[in-house]
């Protein structure tokens, strides 16, 4: 224990990094497990397309979308995400939603947007496009 603490005193630059990576590691964490948003996997995705009749929303540029997606999905258009316009979706409110994007990263905030406008269910598919080809789940053009 002693030898921890000398090492800490002797590099406390470090130290600091190391300390700082622990922070944010235990954040990420809680914020993930306190979040509203939950982050579903291809298996439980499936699950709540075929028994809840979930929405899917592709959040990816039309380019993408063209090359391939979820069969089913529909394609929110940059504009009108980047304004939080959700009008198209209204009459699917009570309905839980799936956000879909490339890699999974940047669907979050889409999905917290749909919560802050009033939808009742809103998630996020884990890994994205890219973890539902990977599954060798159906696609279309």
């Amino acid at each position: 224990m002693e030898q921890i603490i000398e090492f800490a005193q002797d590099n406390f630059f470090l130290s600091g990094i190391w300390l700082a990576l622990i922070i944010l590691i235990l954040y990420t964490y809680i914020a993930g497990a306190l979040s509203p948003v939950k982050e579903l996997n291809t298996h439980e995705a499936t699950l709540k397309i075929n028994k809840e009749d979930a929405v899917l929303l592709d959040i990816r540029k039309q380019e993408e979308f063209k090359k391939g997606h979820i069969v089913g999905a529909r394609q929110i258009k940059s504009s009108e995400l980047e304004s939080n316009d959700f009008s198209k979706l209204e009459k699917h409110k009570s309905q839980p939603i799936i956000v879909v994007c490339a890699m999974g990263m940047s669907a979050k905030k889409t999905a917290s947007a749909l919560l802050k406008a009033g939808f009742t269910e809103a998630s996020v598919l884990q890994g994205g496009m890219s973890a539902w080809t990977s599954a060798n789940l159906p696609t279309t053009k």
